[in-house]
C-alpha cells in the first residue's frame, strides 16, 4: 500500500478504531469525558447494562489504551487515557 503513513501506524490506528467502534464503548467514552473518573458500577448503572457487559467493554478499551484504570482501595477508577480520544466522537457528530 502506497501512503505517507507507516504500516505500523495504520495497523495500530485500525485496531484502535475497531475497539472504539461499538455503541456501548462510544457511550462509555462519552460518560468518561463528561464525568471524569468512574467506577464500573457507575458506568453500568448509568448505561443500564449488566456489570459483566460493562467490564467486557472496558477491558477492550483498556487493552487499546483508550481508557486507563487506577485502583482506589477496592474500586477501580476508569478514565479516558487521553481526552483527545473524544475528538473522534466530536468528528462523528459533525459528519454523521
Amino acid at each position: 500500500m502506497k501512503t505517507h503513513l507507516n504500516e505500523t501506524f495504520l495497523e495500530d490506528s485500525a485496531e484502535t478504531l475497531r475497539a472504539i467502534a461499538h455503541p456501548i464503548r462510544l457511550a462509555i467514552m462519552d460518560l468518561l469525558f463528561n464525568n471524569g473518573e468512574m467506577t464500573v458500577t457507575d458506568i453500568y448503572v448509568h448505561l443500564k447494562i449488566e456489570q459483566a457487559i460493562a467490564s467486557h467493554h472496558l477491558r477492550i478499551l483498556k487493552n487499546r489504551k483508550v481508557v486507563s484504570v487506577e485502583r482506589d482501595g477496592k474500586n477501580s477508577l476508569y478514565s479516558l487515557s487521553n481526552l483527545e480520544f473524544y475528538e473522534i466522537i466530536k468528528t462523528l457528530i459533525k459528519v454523521i
